[in-house]
C-alpha cells in the first residue's frame, strides 16, 4: 500500500498480483499534482487499474473523470449509484476550474456483497462495507490483513463525543468486528490500533 499525498486528500494505492485499486482522488484541478506524486512513488498511469470513491464529495472524486479518460476504470458500489453526480453541481459553480465529469456509462458496477469476489480477482483480499454515518453513499475498504479506509468515517477516537449518532456506532461496531489493525483516514493521520 501507498498513500499518495498532493493536495488535501490522502489517496492510497493498493497493488494485487493481477491488477490494482486506487481509493479516492483530491479535488478537480489537481490532475499534476497527481501525475507528479506518482511519478515520485515510481508508479505508471498504466499501473493503475480501478478507482473507487470513499463517497462521492468533490475533495474525493474531483480528478476520477480525468483518470476514465486515461484508462483507469471507476469501480461504482451499488450503494453509491445515486450519488455519483453530487459534486457535479459544486464544480459548476467554478467557471475557472477545469472538471471533468465522472463517466458512470463506463464503470464496474458492484454490490457489497460483490466486493470481495471483485477483489479477488485483482488480487487482494478484503471487501467493501457500506458506511453510511458520514453520507449515504460512504462506503469503507477493509482488508484480510487488518488495514482498513474509511474515507470521512469520524474516527474512532471521537465515537464517545458522537454518542448521538446511533449510525457512527453501527459502522465502528461492523469495522471492529473486521478486527482492523490499521485506520486510513482521508483527511486525518492514520491509526494503528492496539491489539
Amino acid at each position: 500500500m501507498q498513500i499518495l499525498k498532493y493536495g488535501n486528500t490522502n489517496t492510497y494505492f493498493l497493488k494485487g498480483k493481477d491488477g490494482s485499486l486506487l481509493i479516492d482522488t483530491d479535488y478537480a484541478g489537481t490532475m499534476s499534482r497527481f501525475f507528479k506524486s506518482i511519478k515520485a512513488a515510481d508508479i505508471s498511469i498504466r499501473d493503475i487499474s480501478y478507482v473507487i470513491a470513499t463517497h462521492y464529495h468533490p475533495d474525493h472524486i474531483g480528478i476520477i473523470g480525468d483518470l476514465q479518460r486515461r484508462g483507469v476504470k471507476l469501480v461504482i458500489v451499488d450503494v453509491q449509484q445515486d450519488f455519483v453526480h453530487f459534486s457535479d453541481r459544486i464544480f459548476a459553480r467554478d467557471k475557472h476550474l477545469i472538471y471533468t465529469p465522472v463517466d458512470e456509462k463506463n464503470a464496474v458496477r458492484i454490490s457489497c456483497a460483490e466486493s470481495r469476489g471483485f477483489l479477488e480477482n485483482i488480487g487482494i483480499c478484503g471487501e467493501i462495507l457500506h458506511t453510511p454515518s458520514h453520507s449515504k453513499d460512504s462506503i469503507s475498504v477493509v482488508l484480510d490483513d487488518g488495514e482498513c479506509f474509511v474515507g470521512d468515517l469520524e474516527p474512532i477516537d471521537y465515537l464517545a463525543a458522537y454518542s448521538v449518532n446511533p449510525d457512527l456506532q453501527r459502522d465502528w461496531d461492523l469495522l471492529m468486528s473486521y478486527n482492523p489493525r490499521h485506520i486510513y483516514y482521508a483527511h486525518v493521520n492514520d491509526k494503528k490500533l492496539k491489539k
